[in-house]
């Protein structure tokens, strides 16, 4: 255990409450003061409390690659998380309820201690959120480990020892996959498109505002082969949107691994409001500035529905649940073709405009590895059964 010591400075807001939101965070060596790592992300419309958890959660993380054995101050303008997470105060909102578990399980109990500090004693992480809500996060950790005092150390901090040229510091973004027996076992979630409906084969938008439709003959048989393709997945669980072709999906599953079925609301497809059941052809015709303004800017909504930043926020919060509440198992969640682009998004660290160049086919299976550092791989997208 190496001991080092470290000093977290993180904090999040939002630009209303809830608003757009993101977090930052700052790692710092407490010898010297010296900035070891920095993170900043936007992470669509929540409340200024979620991105304040959100930000010691990036922070902590950030400081764990940098030495998992390091003990660690936070430092926080919050007095909410600083009194939930030193125990003196209850934890009574759902929304933080799992992000706080997920910031206990970064580090043992006892190595991190957390200071409220004023606002002013945390500008670094406050510049960091602003830059994120601007548009310019840093997005992953830019972690910068210690200097080694010799090759064989040099080797040992290495993830990527024997590449022919020094690869960028470590960080959650660029471990490589192979080495993910050693960050420990991971909470698997195998996310599922449901199977083909009408809406589907016509190419029309079928929202979460709307219960139905049900399945087709098609997307039967499609969810019959995703079932079989997961028989053997070692799945505890399935979670399901609340839609009728998810859980009919859901059932074909769940029978196949003798579990049943949980519904949660927040799985459910984005909601496209007056768009619903309609072609993009038909859309494009009747709302062409809308369009246009959806396809550029993820905050953009159609006429009442939600926006895609909207979606990305309940879907965070469904999948931060799902890890805490089964941390190093395998979960099958079967959901809608949005919420299953925002999770491989986030997964990649890829830009807002990537949701329109992913395509999951119905019945198809993407997952997503989560693992107790903050590392995420992607073993597979897409794969259709």
């Amino acid at each position: 255990m190496s001991g080092r010591r470290l000093i977290v400075e993180a904090d999040g807001g939002s630009r209303g409450n809830p608003g757009a939101a993101a977090y930052g965070a700052v790692v710092r060596a407490a010898d010297t003061g010296e900035v070891l790592a920095e993170v900043a992300e936007a992470i669509g419309v929540t409340t200024n409390n979620v991105a304040e958890y959100r930000g010691v959660l990036a922070g902590l993380r950030a400081a764990r690659q940098i030495d998992p054995d390091a003990v660690v101050e936070a430092r926080l303008d919050s007095k909410l998380v600083v009194e939930q997470m030193s125990g003196r105060w209850k934890i009574k909102n759902q929304d933080l309820q799992p992000l706080a578990l997920e910031v206990r399980r970064v580090f043992p109990p006892g190595r991190v201690t957390y200071t409220w500090v004023p606002r002013a004693q945390n500008a670094h992480a406050d510049t960091l959120v602003n830059q994120a809500l601007d548009g310019k996060p840093i997005g992953v950790a830019s972690v910068v480990p210690p200097a080694p005092t010799s090759v064989e150390e040099g080797a040992a901090v290495d993830d990527h020892a024997g590449e022919v040229e020094p690869a960028e510091p470590t960080s959650p973004a660029n471990r490589l996959a192979a080495w993910s027996p050693e960050l420990g076992t991971p909470t698997t979630l195998l996310i599922v498109r449901h199977g083909q409906t009408a809406l589907t084969a016509a190419r029309r938008f079928s929202g979460g505002g709307v219960d139905g439709p049900e399945l087709d003959e098609v997307g039967r048989g499609q969810a019959a082969r995703a079932a079989e393709l997961l028989a053997a997945s070692g799945a505890i669980a399935v979670v399901a949107s609340p839609m009728v072709r998810t859980r009919q999906t859901a059932e074909a599953v769940a029978a196949r691994l003798g579990v049943s079925v949980r519904v949660d609301d927040d799985w459910r497809e984005c909601h496209f409001g007056d768009w619903e059941g309609r072609t993009l052809a038909e859309i494009t015709e009747r709302y062409p500035e809308g369009v246009a303004s959806w396809y550029g800017s993820t905050a953009t909504a159609p006429p009442g529905g939600e926006s895609l930043d909207d979606v990305a926020r309940r879907v965070s919060v469904a999948r931060d649940k799902l890890l805490a509440r089964y941390p190093g198992q395998t979960v099958v969640v079967v959901t809608h073709s949005m919420p299953m682009r925002v999770l491989t998004r986030i997964a990649l660290g890829a830009p807002p405009a990537t949701l329109f160049r992913l395509l999951p086919a119905p019945g198809s299976v993407t997952e997503i590895q989560h693992y107790a550092d903050g590392t995420i791989a992607l073993p597979r997208f897409g794969q259709r059964p």
